[in-house]
This record gives structure tokens, sequence and C-alpha cells, in this order.
């Protein structure tokens, strides 16, 4: 975990009940804080991720529209947030479909000084575990804006973005069938 977070917001993510990360808003948006529930979700370890970029989690999978909506994101300081299904593989090389939410922690002053990034397994799940999540997400949310608040960081984005849909479910499947044909072929 980086030292230079805030301590209110490193003890609030490390126990997050949802797989939560904080990047560097600058150059290759490095890892720099995640929760438990990430590496539970990765297989990773900490020494392994801190320090490096997310993309590691993609290995050699496509992605070619999330990457670009992620692009599109990181290099639009305007556009507050991007939610978008993405192929990511655990340590062990499974491969997962992650819900993957990101918005940005400004300071006070405006610039951007950290990326903030939810994850969820949807490959597997049900409509009602990803409208559980969806509720975690937002009560994450509400419940770390005045944490942040507190140590000069506004948190960007809206819980409009975090809509449940049964449409997100399919395309998740319908990825994860994709990726296990290739594998098979």
């Amino acid at each position: 975990m980086n030292p230079d977070l805030p301590a209110a917001l490193l003890d609030y993510l490390r126990p997050s009940r949802v797989a939560l990360a904080i990047a560097s808003a600058e150059g290759d948006n490095h890892l720099l804080a995640v929760s438990d529930r990430f590496f539970a979700l990765t297989g990773y370890d900490p020494d392994e991720l801190i320090g490096r970029n997310c993309r590691l989690l993609q290995k050699t999978a496509a992605n070619e529209e999330p990457r670009a909506r992620l692009r599109e994101f990181l290099g639009n300081p305007a556009q507050e947030n991007v939610r978008t299904l993405i192929v990511n593989f655990r340590k062990d090389g499974t491969p997962f479909v992650n819900l993957l939410y990101m918005s940005r922690l400004r300071s006070m002053g405006g610039k951007p000084s950290y990326i903030f990034a939810s994850q969820f397994d949807v490959s597997r799940s049900q409509p009602d575990l990803l409208s559980d999540y969806d509720q975690e997400l937002g009560q994450t949310l509400r419940r770390m804006t005045p944490i942040a608040s507190e140590a000069g960081i506004v948190v960007e984005g809206t819980l409009l973005t975090i809509a449940n849909s049964a449409a997100t479910v399919a395309q998740a499947k319908m990825m994860l069938a994709a990726l296990e044909s290739e594998e098979s072929a």
C-alpha cells in the first residue's frame, strides 16, 4: 500500500467488501493501493500488483472495445467515469469477465489526483449478485466521499452509471463463452 495516500482512505479501502483499487492519475496509472477483496478476486499478492498497471490482468485478451473506452476515459479529464465489461485473468490463468467501474478522485483544487476503480466478476454471476454488487458499490462511494473529502479529495462520478441490467450479465456470459471457445479451438 502506498504511504502517500491519506491514511483514512487506506483504512477504508483495505477491508472493503468490494474489490477496489486506487491508481495514480498520472503516467502509466500504476496501482497505489488495492483492497483485500481485489487480491482475493485476482489471486495476486500485493508485491505483484502495487506499482504496476492493471492491464497486466488482461494478458492475451483482445478487449478492443473496452480498451478504447478506458483510453477515452483516461484521455478525457472531463469524463467523470466509465463502466465496461473487460476480460481479465486471475494469476492462475483462469479468465473472468470483469465489470470495471472507474472514476477520478480530484484534489479540492480540481486536479485529478487518483483513479478509483471497482471490479466485479460477472462471468458466472446471477442477476441478484450483480444487483447486490451495484448496491454495495453505491454504498461504498457514499461512505468513501466524506472520508476522501476530509483528506482534500473529491470523489467524481455518478451512481447513474451503476445501473443494473440483465443485459450486462448476458453480455458477460457471451464474452466468456467466446473466450472459452477460443481456448478450446
